[in-house]
């Protein structure tokens, strides 16, 4: 099946050659892709910031060749907001429909509800209650009844927990038509390989990375989480030869306190980072 992204919005993406999951997930979704042959399926992906679970969803798509809608909901403040909306257009207003009706619509489409848990209101998420129940339709005055097609497979995301600004907990009826399924960090093994095969580190770079992503997470004192999204981004930093200290700088997204005990923390208990004196230069054209 091809489709064109630019003819519909709707694009079946490359396979990624360096993705891992466990064996249980990849258990869970050949089953999953078994029931889409015979109705709709909802599977919910819970999982810690920056551990794969969007690349997951597209990384199914990818393996099986369907066409991928990714849709976010943290943008939502209003029933009906991911079908369309009123707008201006040559003095008139019109309903201008957006992909979402196309993409349920479409056959063995893969629909990605992203950060579903976090609706700029939690009403927002009103209508996806039939598209998700076994009734797989809804009514609109301006669209008429949308059912959903045959084999269509929805993967809704979300971090989970009250560190996350702005998430709701899932509302427990919207969560019933989820089958769940649980994401984790990689085992430091597979996160050295993927490392060495997407960045282009070394085997000694990439275990160096690991050795300080460890020592930073099992420190709970510092509260700062390195998903693998952060490592992926320590290693292309250092790949283009940039220094450990310079990585942590740039890769970890925490304020200016926490950064500094976190670049201590490994000066002193393991002299992984060296200390730096910051000087001023000319930033201009060569």
């Amino acid at each position: 099946m091809k489709i064109s992204s630019s003819a519909n919005g709707l694009f079946v993406p490359e396979v990624d050659p360096y993705y891992y999951v466990s064996t249980e997930n990849q258990s869970f979704l050949d089953k999953f892709s078994k029931i889409s042959k015979k109705h709709p399926v909802n599977v919910l992906v819970v999982g810690k910031q920056g551990c794969g679970k969007s690349s997951l969803v597209r990384q199914y798509a990818a393996v099986n060749r369907l066409p991928l809608a990714t849709f976010q909901i943290g943008i939502l403040s209003e029933p009906g907001q991911l079908f369309g909306e009123y707008a201006l257009e040559n003095g008139e207003t019109r309903y201008k429909q957006f992909l979402f009706p196309q993409a349920i619509q479409t056959p063995n489409c893969v629909i990605h509800l992203e950060e579903i848990n976090r609706p700029e209101h939690p009403k927002a998420l009103n209508m996806l209650f039939s598209i998700l129940s076994d009734d797989r339709q809804v009514w609109m005055d301006e669209l008429g009844l949308l059912q959903v097609a045959p084999g269509v497979v929805f993967f809704a995301t979300l971090n989970e927990g009250a560190e996350f600004v702005g998430t709701e907990l899932l509302d427990p009826a919207l969560r019933d038509r989820f089958y769940v399924t649980t994401m984790d960090f990689l085992p430091n093994e597979v996160e050295i390989e993927v490392l060495e095969k997407k960045t282009g580190v070394t085997h000694e770079q990439a275990r160096e990375i690991i050795t300080v992503a460890n020592s930073i997470r099992a420190n709970a004192d510092l509260g700062v989480d390195v998903s693998t999204r952060k490592i992926l981004m320590l290693g292309e930093m250092i790949a283009a030869g940039g220094t450990l200290r310079e990585a942590i700088v740039t890769s970890l997204q925490t304020d200016k306190k926490t950064l500094e005990s976190v670049l201590l923390s490994l000066h002193v208990n393991q002299g992984k980072v060296e200390k730096s004196k910051t000087e001023y230069v000319q930033y201009i054209a060569a």
